[in-house]
């Protein structure tokens, strides 16, 4: 797990020789110090432009990601990295746009798993009223990225 500074506090993550493999939310304990191997010019990337993002600097993230999951579950995701910054969509038009209009459950279960929240904008997906549903970080961090991408 290399440390990555932002913010919010300190997140985790995990480099696969392909990319970015995980990026763990800021939890208890995150303020400890810990060892780390040296993260590299993938871990570099990945700590400015997270920071830029969350100062409202970054749109779009230009690290390359290794997304392990499910067919469904990568389906989804790549679903999910093609809504704008800014906007949100429904589970239920996600499922939809994938030719499955009964799949809005299946939809939120996949992106429950997305093992790279903010850089895969699960926080971009609400619920068929419009309202922001559960997500990894808290509801009150869903709402202030919504937020803050709105001002963009």
């Amino acid at each position: 797990m290399i440390p990555i500074e932002t913010p919010l506090g300190r997140f985790q993550a995990v480099f696969s020789e392909g990319g970015l493999v995980r990026l763990d939310f800021p939890g208890p304990g995150e303020g400890e110090a810990r060892l780390a191997p040296a993260a590299g010019a993938a871990g570099e990337l990945l700590e400015r432009e997270l920071n830029e993002y969350l100062e409202g600097r970054l749109r779009c993230f230009r690290g390359p990601l290794d997304l392990r999951g499910t067919a469904f579950q990568r389906e989804v995701w790549s679903h999910v990295l093609e809504i704008p910054y800014g906007t949100t969509r429904a589970y239920s038009e996600v499922a939809r746009a994938m030719g499955r209009p009964l799949a809005a459950r299946a939809v939120g279960a996949a992106n429950g798993a997305n093992p790279v929240p903010i850089l895969v904008p699960c926080h971009r997906l609400v619920g068929a009223s419009g309202d922001p549903t559960g997500y990894g970080g808290g509801i009150a961090l869903k709402r202030w990225l919504l937020q803050l991408e709105s001002r963009g």
